[in-house]
């Protein structure tokens, strides 16, 4: 008889504490680029919905976020804004290589805030950008470490713009960043993503910087070294048409060859 109740009681803690576990199971950790944040929140959305499995994920910087992930951050999926960093990654093996797949594509734009009575420019080597940007900052992210920097900076000395400008550049921590203070009316001009400029409503596109001024502007997603199961069936997702859709109406386009 005590033998009995020990087993009841032991069957009764499981019935407790499986679904708790389940539960627990069903979450999945994502390192993201800051730009992705609008589109990827629905994307993760819609998951959730199909698959039952909340996603929570962290945005910042590629390079801020693959250096967590170096130092052992549990997320199990890293979306970089390009493939330096996913490269670096492959190379510390802080991501698995074998699973990369390139997802989305974007524009480098010049923004300004909605009402600044600045009009659409042509971007090119004769382009004075620092007279427009008159006795303001133009900025964007670092150049030494942050994607649109670096495709920014990239861009400037393709042009042949780079001397002039260098030293107006305000650069900050991430595209976001540098969106928010366009917005809010603290630096008169930006130079961030095509999908940012379109979440934004207080910011315009005022040109578009020429495609081959620059390195193509390339999201790499892979599943990190301590992966789990649960990673992958999320890495596909963002390959399917469901997620193709979401991506393309927030202004990506859309790479991967799954959907």
């Amino acid at each position: 008889m005590k033998c009995g109740r020990i087993l009841l009681t032991l069957l009764l803690a499981f019935a407790v504490c499986a679904p708790h576990a389940l539960a627990q199971d069903q979450r999945l950790l994502v390192f993201a680029a800051a730009s992705l944040k609008d589109a990827l929140d629905e994307v993760n959305a819609a998951y959730m919905k199909a698959k039952g499995v909340q996603v929570s994920a962290s945005y910042a910087g590629s390079s801020q976020l693959i250096r967590q992930i170096e130092q052992g951050a549990p997320a199990e999926v890293f979306i970089s804004a390009d493939l330096e960093t996913m490269s670096y990654g492959a190379r510390t093996q802080a991501v698995q290589e074998h699973t990369r797949v390139d997802l989305l594509g974007n524009q480098l734009v010049l923004i300004a805030a909605a009402e600044a009575a600045i009009g659409t420019v042509e971007i090119g080597s004769d382009f004075d950008l620092a007279a427009l940007a008159g006795k303001g900052r133009i900025v964007t992210g670092d150049v030494r470490a942050v994607p649109v920097g670096r495709y920014a900076q990239a861009a400037l000395q393709k042009l042949g713009l780079w001397s002039s400008v260098q030293g107006k550049l305000a650069m900050v921590e991430n595209v976001r960043v540098a969106l928010s203070l366009v917005a809010r009316g603290e630096a008169p001009l930006g130079i961030v993503y095509a999908t940012d400029a379109k979440a934004e409503p207080k910011v315009k596109v005022i040109g578009v910087f020429p495609a081959d001024s620059h390195p193509p502007i390339v999201y790499p997603a892979a599943l990190t070294a301590g992966a789990k199961t649960g990673g992958a069936a999320y890495l596909e997702f963002l390959q399917s048409s469901l997620a193709r859709s979401i991506f393309e109406l927030r202004g990506f386009t859309f790479l991967a060859k799954n959907s």
